[in-house]
């Protein structure tokens, strides 16, 4: 049976069907997820979102993750990013109403996800950050990172053999990156095959990830 999620959030064409981590009633940091391609088995449940939703917790930040359209319980069909977009907007616009006071937003994306997140982030004026996870470089809009101007954590497999790591590195060697874009390497199995048994060394590549970046100063086990 496939897992419901917390709540849905009303968008023109129905519904999204999201899970939503409240920490308290007026959190400053918060933190959208956007999942993996549709059409290949993406859901707000991957592995690879799970422990960036957690990893994000532990790090003081309220998350929300949520299904594209036509995955799961939400309504609609795939859009080829465009409806995905539009998606995502509006599972932030939901976000920050219930978390008006926060001063810290992050959209963070995992392989088509951070794709999406990339063109959502990079031209919203009220995203703090972005993080990029797995990003295949083929579909990178390197305009748009150009002109972006916002901390970019790039996190990448070492053999992720579906995203390879070489053609994302000549790729943002290419911009190149500000000093607050970066590119993080994980070493070892490719992230999305990592079973659920081993799920806090997962994590652990995570934190040390968002530590890099200063996400992390809250949480005394990042390391």
């Amino acid at each position: 049976m496939y897992p419901a999620g917390n709540l849905y959030i009303p968008v023109s064409h129905g519904r999204l069907e999201a899970i939503y981590r409240p920490r308290t009633e007026s959190a400053e940091r918060v933190a959208l997820l956007l999942h993996p391609h549709p059409l290949h088995g993406g859901t707000m449940h991957n592995k690879v979102v799970f422990r960036a939703a957690r990893a994000l917790q532990e790090a003081g930040f309220e998350t929300l993750r949520f299904n594209f359209r036509g995955v799961g319980h939400s309504t609609g069909e795939f859009d080829d990013g465009r409806g995905e977009c539009d998606d995502a907007v509006a599972a932030l616009e939901y976000l920050i109403f219930h978390q008006p006071r926060a001063r810290e937003v992050v959209i963070a994306g995992f392989s088509f996800g951070s794709i999406v997140g990339l063109k959502v982030g990079c031209g919203d004026p009220g995203i703090h950050s972005l993080i990029a996870i797995g990003a295949p470089a083929r579909f990178i809009d390197k305009d748009l990172l150009r002109e972006c101007g916002k901390p970019i954590l790039f996190i990448h497999g070492a053999e992720d053999d579906i995203a390879p790591l070489e053609p994302l590195k000549n790729t943002l060697e290419t911009l190149p990156l500000s000093a607050d874009q970066r590119l993080v390497v994980i070493e070892g199995r490719p992230l999305f095959r990592r079973p659920f048994k081993r799920a806090d060394r997962g994590n652990q590549g995570f934190r040390r990830s968002l530590k890099v970046i200063g996400m992390c100063r809250n949480v005394p086990h990042a390391l």
